[in-house]
């Protein structure tokens, strides 16, 4: 079973920064689909940023240029640096691992969310 547990929200002045923590137990993760999604109030959960299953990375237009995300797979922990936060990044954000699982003739993958860490950015 997997565990996933962010932290490092808070709440930030708008042009200010923040970086979430995301640490995974019970399986290695260093070479699974992992990213951040997040949630505002009323709205549908979105991708953020993520990895893909070979390594690359994938942003929403809406961070490009301001977010980073990175993983440090000695540590089974993926990081997300929020710069230049504006009003509108305030959400839930959640860390998500899909990991596929095989047997001798069947594969699925299932997908693993974390409780979630609250980013606010207002003045």
């Amino acid at each position: 079973q997997v565990q996933l547990v962010e932290s490092g929200g808070g709440l930030v002045q708008p042009g200010g920064s923040l970086r979430l923590s995301c640490v995974a137990s019970g399986r290695d993760l260093s070479d699974n689909a992992m990213g951040w999604y997040r949630q505002a109030p009323g709205k549908q959960r979105e991708l953020v940023a993520g990895f893909t299953t070979g390594g690359s990375t994938n942003y929403a237009d809406s961070v490009k240029g301001r977010f980073t995300i990175s993983r440090d797979s000695a540590k089974n922990t993926v990081y997300l640096q929020m710069n230049s936060l504006k009003p509108e990044d305030t959400a839930l954000y959640y860390c998500n691992a899909d990991v596929t699982y095989y047997g001798s003739s069947y594969a699925y993958t299932k997908a693993y969310w974390g409780q979630g860490t609250q980013v606010t950015v207002s003045s």
